[in-house]
């Protein structure tokens, strides 16, 4: 696939990656091809890149890799090893390539285009903001103007964000009106939003809410201070916590007038044991799911874990609709790997959690950490002992912000009348609240 001029790499960073190639161990070499940096030669950073790809099995991008170590000067071939690795989830590979292409090629909008998608892809909304207003003269309202309210959004800047959105006609052709729908939820998310909540780099509720429309229960008492940001990384998770998430929906349900009739269980068996117990802390009779019941909490533990289940998929696709009067709650959403729908209610957000039936980690009686079995006790006996479970929360490292009931009420009454509102569409950027998280 490469001629024997460019079988290794010169540079030592990319020596390393290609080292890890060596070793067979790939994840490895693109950890390392993400940390090498953006200054790199890209006729090298491609030839570590292809051989990636074809070990991964990744041949359109192991193509455009081969053409790019061969014409690394070639505009065509760097677009189109750009376009490949953000189709693969390698976004940081397509920004330096992309961003060459758009030195020589000033107003090329198409280019302009796939790089703003590389920056999405990688969180980067300020440097799409800059690159947006940089070719706003000469950019089209739909899709530019439109990247551009969407960018600001997610980096922060609700007053650019709302001075954009004054100037954005409706859009002529209809593939685009569900966009534009969900970009004016945002902006009046986070008018409803704005008078009770910081909506700064460490108001994760806040801005939970304005992205995607959930409301998040709980804060993590751990590590607010180191990055985490009300984030969880690894969680162990507890009766009681699932309990306190409880407790936090009903808190939810009634500063926002919510009355339901019925808690509906999603099917996975995490979902039905925490259905259970809401239907107890609810007082509310338990039915299991129905496409299209009204006046419902539908409960989820985890909606990664739904996903897994033979009618997950139909199920999760169904649930992206809203029906009147249904709320959808999950208790562990992850923020690392979203799940396909956004949830109304979060208890909390995580990268990585055990659920409290399944087999954690503990000491054992020689001191080492050993995994225990899962519990295998029926679903009703499990929710019984998480409605009787102690919801007190955990005393943390005293650096999470102090939130009681009083605090998340007041935010409930105040987003209330912006809540429920439009399709539970994925949420794929951490926003403007950033965090740290294991590799």
């Amino acid at each position: 696939m490469f001629s024997r001029k460019h079988r290794r790499p010169k540079s030592a960073e990319l020596l390393k990656a290609w080292e890890c190639l060596d070793a067979g161990d790939t994840p490895g070499a693109v950890r390392l091809l993400r940390t090498a940096g953006e200054d790199l030669p890209l006729g090298e950073v491609a030839l570590v890149a292809g051989r990636a790809a074809k070990a991964a099995g990744f041949d359109d991008l192991g193509r455009a890799a081969a053409a790019v170590a061969a014409r690394p000067d070639d505009d065509r071939a760097l677009y189109d090893f750009g376009y490949a690795c953000i189709e693969r989830g390698l976004s940081f590979l397509a920004v330096p390539a992309l961003r060459e292409v758009l030195t020589r090629n000033p107003g090329a909008l198409q280019v302009m285009r796939e790089l703003v998608a590389a920056y999405e892809s990688e969180n980067r909304h300020g440097e799409a903001v800059e690159l947006l207003s940089r070719h706003e003269s000469g950019f089209e309202e739909w899709p530019d103007r439109y990247l551009l309210v969407f960018n600001a959004i997610m980096a922060g800047d609700l007053a650019l964000a709302n001075r954009q959105y004054a100037l954005l006609p409706d859009p002529e052709d209809p593939m685009w009106l569900p966009a534009h729908q969900r970009q004016r939820h945002m902006l009046e998310r986070a008018a409803s939003a704005g008078p009770v909540s910081a909506l700064d780099r460490a108001d994760l509720r806040g801005w939970q809410f304005v992205m995607g429309g959930t409301v998040l229960g709980t804060l993590s008492p751990f590590g607010f201070g180191a990055g985490m940001n009300g984030r969880y990384a690894w969680l162990q998770d507890s009766y009681g916590e699932c309990l306190q998430g409880l407790l936090r929906l009903k808190v939810l349900l009634d500063a926002a007038e919510v009355r339901p009739r019925s808690v509906s269980p999603l099917p996975d068996r995490g979902s039905r044991i925490l259905g259970l117990a809401a239907a107890d802390v609810l007082g509310l009779p338990a039915e299991p799911f129905a496409p299209g019941r009204e006046d419902t909490v539908v409960i989820a533990y985890d909606l990664n874990e739904l996903a897994a289940v033979d009618e997950g998929p139909e199920i999760l696709g169904r649930l992206r609709e809203r029906v009147p009067g249904q709320v959808l709650h999950e208790h562990a959403s992850s923020w690392t790997d979203p799940p396909v729908i956004t949830a109304d209610s979060v208890a909390l957000l995580h990268q990585s959690v055990v659920a409290p039936w399944d087999g954690q980690l503990r000491a054992g009686e020689d001191g080492e950490v050993e995994r225990a079995g899962a519990d295998e006790r029926p679903d009703a006996v499990i929710a019984a002992e998480i409605a009787g479970a102690d919801p007190s929360p955990s005393e943390g490292d005293g650096e999470t912000p102090a939130d009681p009931d009083e605090r998340f009420t007041e935010f409930v009454t105040a987003v209330r009348g912006s809540w429920l509102q439009g399709e539970r569409t994925r949420l794929t950027s951490t926003g403007p609240v950033p965090s740290s998280k294991f590799a």
